[in-house]
C-alpha cells in the first residue's frame, strides 16, 4: 500500500466530525453520532484520534483550514492581480459556500465563540487559522499597493484586520437573522469598502469595464 495514499477511515471520521460539530457545536457533538454516521467502531476512532479534543483540533487544522485554503488563501497567494481576486472572492463567496453555511454559521467563527475561552489548545489553533487569513489578505493588499491598485496612504495591515473581522461579522449576523440575503447585502458593503481602498482613477477604470 502506498504510504502517501490518504487513509479513507481517517477522512471519513474527520468529515463526519466536521458536520457534527458544525451542526451541534464541539461540546454537544456526539461521538456516537459520528460512529453511527461512518459505520466505524470506537476502536477505529481512537486509533486515529485518542481524544475528542484531538478530533476537534484535527477538524480545525485539516477541514476548516483546508476549506479556507481552497476558497480564499490559495487564490490570493497565487494571483497576479490580488486586489481583483479579493474583490471577486468577496463578490461570489455566497454562491460558493454550502447551502446551509449561513444558517449554521462559519465553522471557524462558531468554534472561536464557543471554545476560545474554554480550551487553550483550541484558542491557539483557531487563532492560527485566523492569523493565516489575516496575513494572506495583508499580503494581497500590500502587493496591490505596490502595483498601484491600493492607495499609498492605506495601512494594509489595519485594512486586512478590518476585512477579516467584517467578513466574519457578516456571517455571524446573517446566521442570527437566518438570512442568506443579509449575508449577500453585508458582503456587498465589504466589497465597496475594498473598492474604496483603490485610487479613484483605478476604481473609475473598473466601473467602465
Amino acid at each position: 500500500m502506498d504510504s502517501k495514499q490518504p487513509d479513507i477511515t481517517r477522512e471519513k471520521l474527520l468529515m463526519s466530525a466536521f458536520c457534527e460539530i458544525h451542526r451541534q457545536g464541539f461540546q454537544a457533538a456526539s461521538i456516537s453520532n459520528i460512529l453511527q454516521d461512518t459505520g466505524l467502531t470506537k476502536g477505529a476512532l481512537y486509533h486515529h484520534f485518542p481524544t475528542k479534543q484531538a478530533l476537534g483540533l484535527a477538524v480545525i487544522d485539516e477541514v476548516i483550514k483546508g476549506r479556507l485554503e481552497g476558497l480564499i488563501f490559495k487564490r490570493l497567494r497565487e494571483s497576479e492581480q490580488p486586489v481583483e481576486t479579493l474583490l471577486d472572492i468577496i463578490a461570489t463567496i455566497d454562491k460558493k459556500v454550502p447551502s446551509d453555511f449561513v444558517m449554521l454559521g462559519c465553522p471557524l467563527n462558531n468554534l472561536m465563540q464557543e471554545m476560545s475561552a474554554l480550551d487553550e489548545l483550541f484558542q491557539q489553533q483557531l487563532s492560527g487559522v485566523l492569523g493565516i487569513w489575516q496575513k494572506t489578505v495583508e499580503d494581497a493588499l500590500k502587493r496591490g499597493q505596490m502595483q498601484g491598485e491600493i492607495r499609498a496612504d492605506v495601512n494594509y495591515k489595519a485594512a486586512a484586520l478590518f476585512i477579516v473581522s467584517a467578513w466574519e461579522g457578516c456571517i455571524g449576523v446573517a446566521k442570527n437573522m437566518q438570512s442568506p440575503k443579509a449575508f449577500s447585502i453585508c458582503m456587498q458593503q465589504l466589497h465597496g469598502y475594498v473598492q474604496g481602498l483603490m485610487p479613484a482613477k483605478v476604481e473609475k477604470g473598473r466601473k467602465k469595464k
